[in-house]
């Protein structure tokens, strides 16, 4: 079951969900959704540095992206083909028994932008800005501006709360996340082996 706007404006205004800032409830809230806003904050690929990307190496998997920011007002210009990482503006916080989806926009799909490759999942008790997975699959460049909606995401009640939330656990990569991180998958045990 999805929560409806009614059941959303309810969980903000208990303070069983915690968006900051706090959303503009006239234009961010949808019918069963919210939309989350685009920070200044990109992760890029920096492909002259490595010659691949090798999932064992942290110090590929970090190295290979840089940060960077713009001004407020000025775009960030997803050129067709590309992929960059960015970040919301909202930092958000959910209980231990709602998990949230993330969704792009339809307005910026009909231009060919996808917010997210598979990360859609906000586990119940996440707490930190969401990662957005940027790519731009139209034939066009299209400039992004910090502060714009950029996705929505759903809310969801699960029968009963996880034994173990995100913020608690010891192998969470991503707890606490206030930047567009790159990937840590030469964390996973996995990758050692």
């Amino acid at each position: 079951m999805i929560y409806s706007d009614r059941d959303i404006k309810r969980l903000l205004a208990e303070g069983r969900i915690l968006i900051d800032p706090a959303p503009d409830l006239d234009t961010q809230l949808g019918s069963c959704s919210l939309d989350l806003r685009l920070s200044n904050e990109f992760s890029v690929f920096e492909y002259n540095k490595h010659p691949f990307i090798d999932v064992r190496d942290g110090n590929a998997t970090r190295d290979v992206m840089k940060s960077i920011s713009v001004e407020q007002d000025q775009p960030f210009v997803l050129h067709p083909g590309s992929f960059v990482l960015a970040i919301t503006l909202e930092h958000v916080e959910l209980p231990d028994d709602i998990v949230a989806r993330l969704e792009g926009r339809s307005s910026l799909g009909r231009l060919g932008i996808i917010v997210h490759a598979t990360a859609s999942v906000i586990d119940p008790g996440w707490r930190g800005r969401i990662v957005l997975e940027l790519a731009n699959h139209g034939p066009m460049p299209v400039a992004l501006y910090p502060s714009m909606r950029v996705c929505s995401v759903t809310f969801e009640p699960l029968s009963t709360p996880v034994e173990t939330p995100y913020w608690k656990k010891a192998q969470a990569k991503y707890k606490g996340q206030n930047s567009a991180q790159g990937s840590k998958i030469s964390d996973d045990p996995e990758a050692n082996e």
